[in-house]
């Protein structure tokens, strides 16, 4: 189970991009996702009537490594760590260390 899921409000807690909130687009790896507007870069791409691209810069976003993310804590308005705790019914919930409550409830 991961700790960081598609869907998830992050910060980014190092990188150039440090101090962003946003949510994650996609997990590419155990290791990288995908975030919103974080982590851009241009590129430079030939037209191609076949297919209908367009030539240009564009920019887009590029995989981050999850240890340079944090999730979002509502409840304290700040980034939290997260861990596991199982429930009494045997489901495994992800919750924030500082607050105890389960993420995404």
């Amino acid at each position: 189970m991961n700790k960081i899921r598609k869907g998830d409000d992050v910060v980014v807690i190092a990188g150039k991009d440090k101090g962003k909130r946003s949510t994650v687009l996609l997990c590419v790896d155990k290791e990288h996702v995908v975030v919103h507007d974080v982590n851009r870069a241009k590129r430079h791409t030939k037209p191609n009537p076949g297919k209908g691209v367009v030539g240009g810069v564009i920019e887009k976003e590029m995989p981050i490594h999850v240890s340079n993310l944090s999730l979002y804590n509502p409840a304290t308005k700040m980034a939290g760590r997260v861990g596991f705790r199982v429930l009494a019914d045997g489901v495994k919930v992800r919750i924030f260390k500082t607050s105890g409550g389960q993420v995404g409830v």
